[in-house]
């Protein structure tokens, strides 16, 4: 069983496309969805996540008082301490047998503490364009390009210096082993699946990126303004913890493993892209513009 959450505070209409798009994948995988409302200041949110909440459909936990982003996933993470979970940011969505395919990799590979897919907007997960947000151009979605991650790559995973936490699939057994995020360091977000990633990496796990999943990420929805200072905050505890992880990024983004299987991703779309708008074929060019 696999515990998926998704903590709530603002952005409905993400917020629904996110759930939206997880209740109807057909996933085969047991699994709960666990949604964590963290006191949001929209009662037109929570009204329709106790209405989800009512019919079935959704575990709902709700705060009196903003606890934060941390402590909430946290307080997810603990619900049932015997199952994997995967943290998912609810301004994404998903599409297909995106559940089967991310917690896959961690049964071909035992060692594998946590496992992210490609996004649009995922750092160095994400597609087209490595390390950088990339918005979707019109007549492409997300089911259309998970399909062709999942066509063109099966099975196939690559090894990152950290998770990406807009969609973290962490192992039972890691989390044990590792323990919980660090609310008193990291409590406003940013930085905590970092640390997270180092302290497991420290401890012999590792970290996968699942080459045959896509998952849309809009970004920052409930960080608002005063997000960058918050990342600036977050980023110098983990220089000062982890000096070692500036080293590993600029190492993976030299070497870019994961550009051969966005190469393959893009070939497996890009016959589906001749048939559609000339802006969707322009949009994938872009990833290598000194490509014939």
């Amino acid at each position: 069983m696999i515990d998926v959450i998704i903590p709530a505070y603002r952005g409905l209409a993400e917020t629904r496309r996110c759930l939206e798009s997880v209740l109807a994948a057909p996933v085969r995988s047991a699994h709960e969805v666990v949604v964590i409302d963290d006191a949001s200041p929209e009662p037109e949110l929570s009204a329709w996540l106790r209405d989800l909440a009512g019919r079935g459909r959704i575990t709902l936990v709700v705060h009196e008082r903003n606890a934060g982003f941390v402590a909430s996933v946290n307080e997810g993470m603990g619900l049932h301490p015997e199952r994997d979970v995967l943290l998912l940011n609810s301004d994404t969505e998903v599409a297909g047998d995106w559940l089967d395919r991310i917690s896959a990799h961690c049964v071909r590979d035992p060692g594998a503490g946590t496992v992210t897919p490609f996004s649009n907007n995922a750092t160095i997960c994400s597609y087209p364009l490595f390390a950088r947000p990339n918005p979707l151009p019109d007549g492409v979605d997300t089911a259309r390009l998970d399909a062709a991650f999942a066509r063109a790559n099966a099975g196939k995973a690559v090894e990152i210096p950290t998770a990406v936490g807009f969609c973290m699939f962490i192992s039972r057994r890691c989390l044990a082993g590792v323990g919980a995020f660090d609310e008193d360091a990291f409590g406003k977000g940013y930085g905590e699946e970092v640390d997270f990633c180092m302290r497991a990496a420290r401890a012999g796990w590792r970290h996968l990126l699942a080459t045959d999943t896509f998952v849309f990420h809009q970004g920052e929805v409930s960080f608002g303004i005063g997000a960058q200072e918050i990342r600036n905050r977050s980023q110098a505890i983990v220089d000062e913890r982890y000096p070692e992880f500036q080293v590993r990024v600029r190492a993976f983004l030299d070497a870019d493993p994961p550009r051969i299987w966005r190469e393959r991703a893009t070939a497996a779309l890009s016959g589906t892209a001749a048939r559609l708008a000339g802006a969707v074929a322009r949009w994938i060019r872009r990833a290598w513009p000194s490509r014939p």
